[in-house]
């Protein structure tokens, strides 16, 4: 009855479906695996939060890079805000709305800068350029988060005309600023003095677990739908439907005489 399995068609179709349900699998173990990493990747924040501050230059030096074991962790530095040099990190939006985040270099008392992101600001389109609340003046000591710099290509890292950016990498910026720039930067959670500026302060590290449990699950799914797939056609082929059960009706009944004129 199954004979017709071993024909060139069904074959191919045989193949089809294991590759088909393989890649899934593969994609399902894949999705499992970054899941392992993020919850890494959690369990490394965690206790980066978690640790007293440090002052900044004693974790990252000019001509060097962060650490990924260092970011999120939170740093110290103390200087003076250099308004004159300041952009605007655009499309930055929160659940109230658009908004965008205010990055200020702080010139420390060495000569050389630290990026400081030192709030968001809400505003009304995405497309909106305002005007940010003056950065405080004097000697501040702000406390934050040490962040990476952002991997994107160079069109959004470098400042447009109106003085916005897309992401932020301390290394571009640098090559317009008139002072050296340390790696990384700073998500201010809290200065001395403190300000009342009207920017909100920054959101917390996201620590679930993500999608990817249920994406892993799903590509699972997938695959165990394509071999199902091929038995289900398999077995219609096997056991094909008469003409009455294709009409819908019972082939066990006799058919109704038609009445004689």
């Amino acid at each position: 009855m199954y004979r017709f399995l071993l024909t060139r068609r069904w074959l191919a179709f045989a193949l089809l479906a294991i590759v088909v349900a393989g890649a899934c699998v593969r994609l399902g173990i894949w999705q499992f695996d970054r899941l392992d990493q993020r919850r890494a990747d959690n369990h490394r924040i965690e206790a980066n939060l978690a640790v007293d501050p440090s002052p900044v230059t004693g974790v990252v030096s000019l001509g060097g890079t962060v650490d990924s074991n260092d970011e999120w962790r939170r740093v110290t530095a103390t200087g003076r805000f250099d308004q004159d040099q300041q952009v605007i990190l655009s499309q930055q939006t929160r659940d109230v709305g658009p908004g965008v985040d205010v990055v200020t270099p702080l010139v420390l008392p060495e000569g050389v800068a630290v990026l400081v992101d030192r709030g968001w600001l809400a505003i009304n389109s995405p497309s909106e350029v305002p005007k940010p609340p003056a950065a405080p003046t004097g000697t501040v000591e702000v406390t934050g988060w040490l962040r990476m710099n952002s991997d994107a290509d160079s069109w959004a890292t470098t400042p447009e005309d109106d003085g916005t950016i897309r992401a932020v990498d301390s290394t571009d910026l640098a090559s317009s600023l008139p002072y050296d720039v340390l790696p990384g930067w700073i998500v201010l959670t809290s200065q001395q003095p403190s300000a009342r500026d009207g920017l909100a302060a920054p959101e917390k590290p996201d620590l679930s677990d993500g999608p990817h449990f249920f994406y892993g699950l799903q590509w699972w799914f997938f695959a165990g739908l394509a071999l199902v797939g091929y038995c289900w056609f398999a077995y219609t082929e096997a056991h094909p439907r008469s003409p009455e059960q294709a009409a819908g009706a019972d082939p066990r009944e006799p058919a109704e005489s038609s009445p004689r004129t």
